[in-house]
């Protein structure tokens, strides 16, 4: 299963995943969903959507990008284990 947000919804990357047997759950940006109701019942029907484990991606996501917030670690100019250990221990700043 892939988890992605609305930039990975193109009908390629949704084609390409179909081939291999992933399941895709992106949402539809309201643009793509405009453009597929416009020929009307030609238009298809929309993608599957699970509600549930886009929600789950969220936790995750929040789990990744507090450390990619921390420059010194993305950059690695905070090498020593020192530097690491004083950033993951929270501050008692009076």
């Amino acid at each position: 299963m892939v988890l992605a947000d609305k930039s990975s919804s193109s009908r390629a990357i949704r084609r390409h995943l179909r081939r291999r047997g992933i399941r895709a759950v992106v949402p539809q940006p309201a643009d793509q969903a405009a453009n597929r109701k416009r020929p009307g019942r030609r238009g298809g029907r929309p993608p599957a959507f699970g509600r549930e484990a886009h929600k789950r991606r969220n936790t995750v996501e929040r789990c990744i990008n507090k450390p990619k917030q921390w420059r010194g670690l993305a950059t690695r100019y905070d090498q020593t284990a020192t530097i690491y250990l004083a950033w993951s221990v929270p501050s008692r700043v009076k």
